[in-house]
């Protein structure tokens, strides 16, 4: 094997263009054309405004009085720049308004190009032949408003953008966190290639603050694994060989060979990032809800734009052709529903990006708003309350040491297939205790088993057991009683015809499942715990981490009756597990969270999968999803009241009682205003942090 030092970079490798990475790229470029767009129409606006009204300014009034030819001249000059400003800034609004039309629909396209194209059309039509206005006296033209209107909104829009990209920061900083290069061994050579080229089944090498590049099965050596940016635990997890490793954790302390199973768009992290990209594509109901409201309120700004037009123009002062259409264009341009249309999609696009940093992926935005309205969670107690795992949690000896009751008791049960038998197996081996031969193996199901070690008869099992062995327990009934409380397994030894002790094996909970469901009854949701285990043992398991509610001996089978018991009581229910048999009830309940550590198809039904496989992940799930329906339902009422106020004084209810019309322009800032103040609310979630679970 070569040396680090004779290693080899392979060169002239072409990078695959990532989905993520083309997508922010996109918007990058988005917002630079707007800019360019705005600079544009922002350098004509200037002198523009400053001309539209020259006797503003005392010595421009009087190079440019009213009604001079000098005048005219200038304001032809505008009107032919502020159709430039309308064919480049503007062309997006008129394009769009046209694929609208196209389809029989209006949309916030259509009037912001109404009100520009309006504006413009007025004022050159005028200014052509100020006759077809006999009864008025024609004194300016509206060429600013076009063009200050359209430089307004595109800066508008250009925030917009720029602001989706920073709530689209978790997919960044996921894209990020890829290693650029691994370090694989081929053909007896080290080799530093990029990380696309690495294929499945390569040896790759992770050295001590290396990143480690792609998917794996660690094959040799020894290390600790910060895992945090994919699953939130700040802990790092130990890795030997036959653990998973994932691509983009960091390696902390030593050095280790894996061989690459899942890499490219195969990774864990690959799949991290479509999943947020989906769930921010997708629309909460609330937002369903939203478009149909926004399909209907367009054509109703329209008529009443129309209306206000005809008001004015009939009852309105001279000049009243001028007037009506100031109300026209000024109701158009501020009940551009844009902000309406990005309450929703903002906050959700920051949420999802949120869960994603916290390793909480949420597959939509239907899950995110139900997981904020959930009154019941289900909790699976094998693999979600604990571990999943036996062990021996407790050992009493009568006549002899606790080593030698756990090495004869470990010498006999080396030789069974049951699960509990492992757990003792494993502590004797890790006190390096020597297991004898056993001789006489005979395992009796439902009571035990049996065998001859080192000439002695050694007998495991229940008191029905040791009871035909003719063995007296009743000295140890009183902790047998006590460990069965607890939810423990406790099995009476017996060696050679005489009681030896008891030995107990639990399936332990998890450090955090305790502080977790005390944290889920703060957030007023009733945790309920279902399990196959008898009720002794489930309901012991329940007292020690605080659920009230047991379901105890339910077969695989009827996991989704009892979710849907639940929902037919008018509960909203969450259902958490990671075993095959719970994707039923996943997909049963109103929101399944799938324990990242669990099995692919417990995780395909979920709704939202917690990468740690803690139960705090469903803490922090809910709570991501009530802060982000909070922010929601905070922009919609912004939206909604900001349209309430501007709609009925675009259309002058000011002016009788105090004589003031709302001008184009204000109406166009006040409209970027509402758009930029939505999008800045929605970018608050970014600050958001989960609240710690005190243990």
């Amino acid at each position: 094997m070569s040396t680090a030092s004779e290693s080899v970079v392979w060169a002239g490798a072409v990078e695959k263009p990532d989905p993520a990475t083309a997508e922010l790229g996109d918007s990058q470029r988005e917002y630079r054309a707007l800019m360019r767009k705005w600079w544009f129409a922002a350098a004509v606006g200037a002198p523009t405004m400053i001309l539209s009204y020259p006797w503003i300014l005392p010595v421009l009034g009087d190079w440019l009085p009213r009604g001079s030819d000098r005048l005219r001249a200038v304001w032809v000059a505008m009107g032919v720049a502020a159709l430039a400003v309308l064919a480049y800034s503007g062309s997006q609004f008129f394009s769009g308004a046209w694929r609208a039309l196209r389809h029989r629909q209006a949309n916030m396209h259509t009037l912001i190009a109404m009100g520009t194209g309006i504006a413009w059309l007025y004022s050159t039509i005028a200014l052509a032949d100020p006759g077809l206005f006999p009864d008025e006296t024609f004194t300016e033209v509206y060429y600013d408003v076009t063009v200050v209107v359209t430089a307004l909104v595109v800066l508008g829009l250009a925030l917009e953008v720029k602001a989706r990209g920073r709530s689209s920061e978790a997919i960044r900083k996921l894209i990020g966190l890829q290693a650029k290069t691994a370090r694989v061994v081929r053909e007896g050579r080290e080799l530093d290639v990029p990380v696309e080229e690495v294929v499945a089944g390569d040896l790759v090498l992770v050295r001590p603050g290396d990143k480690i590049p792609v998917d794996g099965e660690v094959l040799e050596g020894t290390s600790a694994v910060d895992e945090s940016m994919i699953t939130g635990e700040s802990i790092p997890v130990a890795k030997a060989p036959g653990d998973a490793v994932i691509g983009a954790t960091l390696n902390t302390t030593g050095a280790f060979r894996f061989r690459a199973t899942r890499v490219g768009s195969e990774t864990a992290l690959a799949q991290i990032v479509r999943l947020v990209q989906d769930a921010q594509a997708s629309k909460v109901p609330i937002q369903r809800i939203v478009d149909v409201v926004s399909g209907y309120f367009t054509p109703a700004v329209m008529i009443m734009a129309i209306g206000g037009f005809v008001l004015w123009y009939d009852l309105g002062p001279a000049p009243a052709v001028a007037y009506a259409v100031i109300v026209a264009v000024t109701t158009l341009i501020i009940a551009c529903p844009c902000a309406l249309g990005m309450a929703t999609p903002m906050s959700l696009t920051t949420g999802v990006g949120k869960g994603a940093e916290n390793g909480i992926l949420i597959r939509s935005g239907d899950a995110l708003q139900s997981a904020s309205r959930l009154d019941a969670v289900i909790l699976d107690k094998t693999g979600t309350i604990t571990w999943g795992k036996p062990v021996l949690t407790d050992i009493v000896a009568t006549g002899a040491p606790e080593s030698e009751l756990l090495r004869m008791a470990a010498a006999v049960e080396k030789a069974s297939e049951h699960p509990l038998a492992a757990a003792i197996v494993a502590v004797a081996e890790e006190r390096d205790l020597r297991l004898p031969p056993v001789d006489s193996f005979e395992a009796l199901p439902g009571h035990g088993v049996m065998a001859a070690v080192e000439g002695r008869t050694v007998v495991l099992g229940n008191r029905r057991l040791l009871e035909r062995e003719g063995i007296d327990t009743s000295s140890l009934d009183g902790d047998w009683q006590r460990l069965a409380d607890e939810g423990k397994t406790p099995m009476y030894a017996a060696v050679d015809g005489r009681l030896a002790g008891l030995v107990a094996v639990a399936d332990t909970v998890k450090d955090d499942s305790v502080a977790a469901i005390r944290a889920l009854k703060g957030l007023g949701v009733e945790v309920a715990m279902l399990t196959g285990d008898n009720r002794r043992t489930a309901e012991a398991i329940a007292r020690q981490v605080g659920v009230d509610r047991v379901l105890a001996e339910v077969l695989p089978e009827d996991k989704a009756a009892e979710v849907k018991k639940l929902q037919l009581e008018g509960k909203r229910v969450g259902m958490v597990g990671d075993g095959i048999n719970d994707a039923p009830a996943l997909t049963q309940a109103d929101v399944g969270f799938a324990i990242g550590t669990g099995t692919d198809v417990a995780i395909e039904a979920a709704d939202i999968t917690l990468i740690s496989g803690s139960l705090r992940g469903v803490v922090t799930a809910i709570e991501i999803s009530k802060a982000t329906m909070r922010n929601v339902r905070q922009n919609l009422t912004g939206a909604f009241a900001y349209n309430s106020l501007g709609l009925p004084i675009a259309l002058g209810v000011l002016y009788p009682l105090v004589g003031v019309l709302l001008s184009p322009l204000m109406a166009a800032g006040a409209m970027s205003f509402s758009s930029v103040t939505v999008v800045s609310n929605a970018n608050r979630l970014r600050r958001w942090r989960p609240k710690e679970i005190s243990t």
